[in-house]
């Protein structure tokens, strides 16, 4: 499903990632851990089309997302790649269905369907009852719940989490981590996580470990 080859990436002098590969299968859940500064989130967001990179290849789904333009990275990335932050970055004014939806009114799908599924996602992940919470009345976990439905809305190939639990206490974490499993098990999404919390790391399928730049033992 993920194909990395050879990439590396600076910021000016600072070399963050130095010839990174590896390969995701679909279906697949992949922990990535690291020393803070080690180049986790930078490849999260490469593999996720957010940031270019200097050199090497990138393919999803055996799409080469290296050669396409900036319209057509959005256009993939909203059809394809669901992201889930530490932070919920819910927009306060919308409810939780209205925060849901956006992603699907962006991909251009009508009103009424994107409602429904969106209804049906967060009923899914047990928040169903809160469908007209606004992001300042839903609990840490509640929030993060909505977050992820947010990222499922259109159908991801892939699904891309940087430090998913890192804003929630221990039993949020916990049901959140099952629920990554569960939603594997359900809709066969590919997972990617970037964690500092060991459990979930070690849930993973495989945990591969940044160390300067690169990953040792990928291939």
């Amino acid at each position: 499903m993920i194909v990395v080859r050879d990439i590396y990436k600076s910021y000016g002098d600072l070399k963050v990632l130095k010839g990174v590969s590896l390969d995701i299968s679909k279906g697949e859940i992949v922990s990535v851990v690291g020393a803070s500064g080690a180049g986790k989130t930078t490849l999260l967001h490469i593999i996720g089309t957010l940031d270019r990179y200097d050199s090497g290849t990138v393919k999803i789904d055996n799409q080469d997302v290296s050669s396409f333009n900036d319209k057509q990275l959005s256009s993939f990335r909203n059809r394809n790649i669901g992201f889930v932050f530490q932070f919920h970055h819910l927009l306060p004014e919308f409810t939780a269905l209205e925060n849901v939806c956006i992603p699907a009114f962006i991909a251009g799908r009508g009103r009424g369907e994107a409602t429904a599924a969106a209804a049906e996602l967060l009923d899914m992940l047990g928040v169903g009852e809160r469908l007209e919470h606004k992001p300042t009345e839903l609990s840490g976990g509640e929030q993060q719940r909505v977050a992820v439905a947010r990222a499922l809305i259109n159908d991801p190939i892939v699904v891309l989490a940087d430090e998913p639990s890192g804003n929630l206490d221990s039993i949020a974490s916990e049901e959140l981590h099952r629920l990554f499993f569960s939603l594997r098990d359900k809709l066969g999404q590919t997972f990617v996580i970037v964690t500092h919390n060991n459990e979930l790391a070690n849930m993973a399928d495989r945990k591969l470990t940044i160390i300067d730049g690169i990953i040792p033992d990928t291939m």
